[in-house]
């Protein structure tokens, strides 16, 4: 994932924040100035997401460089035209290139909608994107939240987040999905920012990457 500068309402909305949950406070103090990291918008961050999903992020990253590398690759058309062979030499599993075929095909087709993603609310632009099969509710927010810079997006679903949040507070158990949504609720609007603390607080805690945060 890459670094870029971060929009107008970055630091102000973290600001907001700590004021919303003081704990957040302790964690820029520790860990350093939180980086705005980002994926690039439209069909090649979706791919970014979705060859993130249920690997480290290093496996990830790797993976990512050796595919954005093919010719074409970055676009519905180009991933269509891509054979077994290149798929299998950039490290993909044949579900993922089945997955990643179907989500090109959906956009061509128009099924998949993604220059539309920036006129739809948070609420449907979650359920447009988690209604293709394999995006599912966190693939979709964490895709809003990196390549939309969304700031009110949390994925509540994210094992890392209920780590670090547990971490930070002090728990001795991690937050169920459910009570995070609910505690999550009291960050808005700034939940996205919320996420991203999150995830730099866990990356500082446990020294190694965390969640989809890299």
């Amino acid at each position: 994932m890459s670094e870029a500068t971060p929009p107008p309402w970055f630091r102000p909305g973290i600001e907001a924040l700590c004021v919303l949950e003081p704990d957040f406070a302790r964690i820029e103090p520790a860990a350093g100035p939180l980086p705005w990291r980002w994926r690039p918008r439209g069909f090649a961050g979706l791919v970014r997401t979705v060859l993130g999903q249920q690997i480290s992020n290093q496996a990830a990253g790797a993976i990512w460089r050796r595919f954005a590398a093919l010719p074409g690759a970055l676009e519905p058309a180009g991933t269509l035209e891509l054979t077994d062979e290149q798929f299998r030499a950039a490290g993909l599993s044949r579900p993922k290139v089945a997955h990643l075929r179907a989500l090109a095909s959906a956009v061509l087709d128009g099924r998949l909608r993604l220059d539309a993603l920036g006129n739809m609310p948070d609420a449907e632009a979650v359920a447009h994107l988690a209604a293709q099969r394999g995006l599912g509710p966190w693939t979709a927010q964490v895709h809003l939240l990196f390549a939309e810079a969304r700031p009110d997006v949390f994925p509540h679903g994210d094992v890392a987040l209920a780590a670090s949040l547990a971490h930070l507070k002090g728990w001795q158990e991690r937050p169920t999905p459910r009570a995070l949504t609910l505690m999550a609720a009291a960050w808005s609007p700034w939940r996205s920012l919320a996420a991203r603390l999150l995830w730099h607080h866990w990356r500082y805690a446990t020294g190694r990457p965390a969640g989809e945060s890299d």
